[in-house]
């Protein structure tokens, strides 16, 4: 009997932590996500250090759901303030997140691409510019530093902060889509 009331009072006990856990769990991730969001507002609004701001606050919630689309969020802001190398290890860190990422990593791609652009490295720049592309075709690459623009076509329709509005909507919809469930 009495080993009986102990595995009820376990059983009731692990209840109560699971859902103590599954609550924090909840409440990181829509505090990440909201954190997230306000960053982007910021970047689009051109308020790039405050934006950065707020993403190193959602990266350090370590929503790890959540950390590719942060740095890659991160790497693009980071362009922005000319802080290229450090973009460029946000966008690896976005790069470095596995699973089905498709939009994080082109969008962190290209915002490699364009801080390895800034820093000369044409090279590398463009072979970022052809992995993002790879992935999603609506990102056309821009014309390099120091190449001669073939066609209007070939530029990319998507300037740094449509890029981070596109991530920002990805976000939302996952944020939703988590809602639902």
């Amino acid at each position: 009997m009495k080993l009986r009331f102990v595995c009820i009072i376990l059983a009731v006990a692990l209840l109560v932590v699971g859902s103590a856990v599954a609550a924090d769990t909840s409440d990181s991730i829509n505090a990440a996500g909201k954190l997230y969001s306000d960053s982007v507002d910021l970047a689009n609004e051109g308020k790039y250090q405050q934006a950065l701001d707020k993403a190193d606050q959602a990266l350090a919630l370590n929503v790890s759901s959540m950390t590719g689309l942060i740095q890659s969020n991160r790497a693009g802001i980071l362009v922005m303030l000319n802080r290229n190398d450090e973009a460029i290890t946000a966008a690896d860190a976005a790069l470095a997140v596995e699973g089905n990422l498709t939009t994080v990593h082109s969008i962190a791609w290209y915002n490699k691409g364009n801080a390895l652009n800034n820093l000369g490295r044409i090279a590398e720049a463009r072979e970022a510019y052809e992995n993002a592309y790879a992935l999603d075709n609506t990102l056309v690459p821009p014309v390099l530093t120091g190449e001669t623009p073939k066609t209007a076509a070939t530029q990319s329709p998507l300037s740094a902060m449509t890029v981070l509005s596109a991530v920002g909507a990805i976000a939302a919809i996952l944020s939703f889509a988590r809602k639902k469930r």
